[in-house]
């Protein structure tokens, strides 16, 4: 299959979804399918891109923006006309932010839409004209958690069109180190020191600050554990960065809190991480770095908020805590510690559940499923639509009607 995938920016340093994008591309590739890719914003996964795309295609934009309705109609309309199309094509986008283009493009060259839901909602009533027109025009909905799939439900989207598709990560590039001393050497830490880390973006919505405080509990009883965050603003500017900062500093730990900024490879941390934490207060889709985290054989104490409860099952549904509660996060780091000081299996046990059910095969499984059951269906749909349509003009041609008219007289 020939598959037209829709991407704002193609960059590793905005997030999971970009990154899980990539990996559901390459592993669509790796079966055979042809992949053409549209982007607006050149970024450091572009050069990774080129390897094995048939195409790469960059955009004005997704969107008709009305302050420039003229020119933007015109860009929008040309763009859509840049991108080949074959037989079995098929469009994927990558967000609903892309969905009205997506739905354009499908519309005009006769081939199904496909979007992935990667995000809740929009905290909106409505979604506006472009993205209404695009998300109810999709042929199917691929939601990366249960919990996700409910969001948009309540946003008034059929049960039927959205299926689950978890996130997976490629696990043998995510694993445990055998020489963890040696890196936490090479970071300059000691080996009696305790690491908590964060990894990914630093914006309100991820809890922070609950983050920060609840460590400063948790140092009571943990006086030399450090805690690591990596990451850098997306949707707050460097002033929030500096407001969690001055925040350690107001609470006396500034010494045992360390800012690390983006980091290309997050792999070293996990590995020497003894917990990592993700204190979401919002209805977190999915959350990768947990499983990239598991997969390295480190624990995570993550909120109990949207899809994470369905990554943290069985017994790890005792590292979850609630979202902004303080107490209750220190709390749950202890016994996290407590667990890996007590259970040598807990690491193993960790990568164990990413390798059953969050690797990227599985991912790739799923989605390729869908892209290919919308296909045949759009297939089927218009081969009826030919029959009914050779059925009509044959009932509507002259030779016919007078064979009609002759049998009426005869008769």
């Amino acid at each position: 299959m020939h598959i037209i995938v829709l991407e704002n920016e193609v960059s590793s340093l905005r997030g999971g979804q970009e990154l899980s994008l990539f990996d559901v591309c390459l592993g669509l590739y790796k079966r055979g399918h042809t992949i053409t890719l549209v982007y607006i914003t050149e970024g450091d996964l572009l050069k990774q891109y080129r390897v094995f795309c048939t195409e790469i295609v960059k955009v004005n934009g997704f969107r008709i923006e009305r302050k420039k309705i003229i020119d933007s109609l015109q860009n929008f309309f040309i763009d859509t006309r840049k991108i080949k199309t074959t037989k079995d094509s098929i469009v994927y986008s990558n967000q609903y932010h892309n969905s009205f283009f997506a739905y354009t493009l499908a519309v005009s060259k006769n081939i199904p839409f496909v979007c992935h839901l990667r995000l809740p909602p929009p905290q909106i009533k409505k979604l506006g004209f472009q993205w209404g027109i695009g998300m109810y025009g999709a042929k199917r909905l691929i939601a990366v958690s249960s919990e996700t799939k409910i969001d948009w439900i309540k946003q008034g989207f059929k049960e039927d069109k959205i299926e689950v598709v978890y996130n997976g990560i490629n696990t043998d590039k995510f694993k445990p180190s055998a020489h963890v001393s040696i890196i936490k050497n090479e970071w300059g830490i000691s080996d009696d020191v305790e690491i908590i880390s964060y990894i990914g973006r630093l914006d309100k919505e991820k809890g922070l600050e609950t983050l920060i405080r609840g460590f400063c509990l948790f140092l009571k009883t943990h006086k030399s554990a450090k805690l690591l965050i990596a990451g850098k603003p997306l949707c707050q500017t460097e002033e929030y960065k500096k407001s969690l900062e001055h925040l350690t500093s107001e609470l006396g730990i500034a010494n045992s809190v360390k800012f690390l900024s983006h980091l290309t490879n997050p792999i070293p941390l996990y590995q020497i991480s003894d917990v990592t934490v993700l204190t979401s207060l919002h209805s977190e889709p999915f959350g990768r770095a947990i499983i990239e985290s598991m997969a390295c054989g480190t624990p995570v104490v993550a909120s109990r908020t949207g899809g994470i409860p369905e990554i943290l099952t069985g017994e790890f549904q005792n590292m979850l805590c609630e979202p902004g509660n303080i107490q209750d996060l220190a709390n749950t780091l202890n016994f996290a510690l407590r667990w890996k000081n007590l259970d040598p299996q807990l690491s193993a046990k960790c990568r164990e559940h990413i390798l059953r059910s969050f690797n990227v095969d599985k991912m790739v499984d799923g989605i390729e499923t869908i892209i290919e059951t919308e296909f045949r269906s759009q297939e089927s749909e218009f081969r009826i639509n030919s029959v009914r349509l050779a059925d009509s003009a044959a009932l509507a041609s002259p030779r016919t009607l007078i064979g009609k008219q002759a049998t009426r007289s005869v008769s």
